[in-house]
């Protein structure tokens, strides 16, 4: 299996996702935009990993690599790979497809609460509520042909799936204490008094079977995508 992963910032990475690409053996290729914008062919590439990031879908003045990395995703979905969005990969997938991103009613950044709306995929990927570490502050309309997963209090495009081998997902589940703390580091001027936004200290001391927990649906999610197209449920 061959896996691509775009990657916005250098302290948004794949956290959990890294071990399970190493237990399949993959052949894990990068484009880091903070790098370098060049994209590769995607004839011989599986699967299609979209990271996370501070910046919007719309920023393309500022990031011009967004315009590249939208016809990458839209190609990648006509070619029927598997394409996972995490965070703005999510909003990405969404943008690619035509929709429009902008501010969220709130901004959610911390643990909250994520609800299942697709009970015959509970057992498979999520189950019917759980705690999710979130940082966003903008969300989007539904995709065309889109099933919508899951929500929260705050957003209520939270999962949403096309076909058996398209998922955006808009919180992380990737996380780690490391990557919390690196997201801290760099993005700790967006902390402020919010109804869904949480201190830096509640975001740092949540327990290590939180991340267990989450880290846990990130292997649903990844071994889901797997499942052959004609057995999805």
């Amino acid at each position: 299996m061959h896996v691509h992963v775009l990657q916005h910032v250098a302290f948004e990475g794949l956290g959990c996702i890294e071990a399970w690409l190493e237990s399949k053996q993959a052949v894990v290729t990068f484009t880091r935009f903070f790098e370098s914008a060049t994209l590769p062919e995607l004839k011989h590439i599986d699967f299609i990993i979209v990271l996370g990031g501070p910046m919007s879908v719309n920023d393309e003045d500022q990031f011009p690599w967004l315009v590249d990395e939208k016809q990458f995703i839209a190609k990648a979905i006509r070619k029927n790979k598997i394409v996972l969005g995490i965070c703005l990969g999510s909003q990405l997938i969404a943008s690619t497809l035509g929709c429009k991103v902008y501010p969220n009613r709130e901004k959610e950044i911390g643990w909250f609460p994520v609800y299942s709306l697709h009970k015959r995929l509970d057992a498979l990927i999520f189950p019917g509520s759980f705690d999710a570490f979130h940082w966003h502050g903008e969300t989007f309309d539904l995709p065309t042909d889109a099933v919508l997963l899951a929500s929260s209090a705050a957003c209520r495009h939270q999962v949403f799936q096309i076909g058996p081998r398209i998922l955006g997902i808009q919180f992380h589940l990737e996380t780690t204490p490391e990557s919390v703390a690196a997201m801290i580091d760099h993005c700790r001027h967006e902390l402020l008094p919010q109804r869904f936004v949480q201190t830096e200290q509640q975001l740092l001391s949540a327990p290590l079977a939180k991340y267990k927990d989450i880290n846990t649906s990130m292997v649903r999610v990844l071994e889901y995508l797997l499942i052959p197209a004609c057995t999805h449920p």
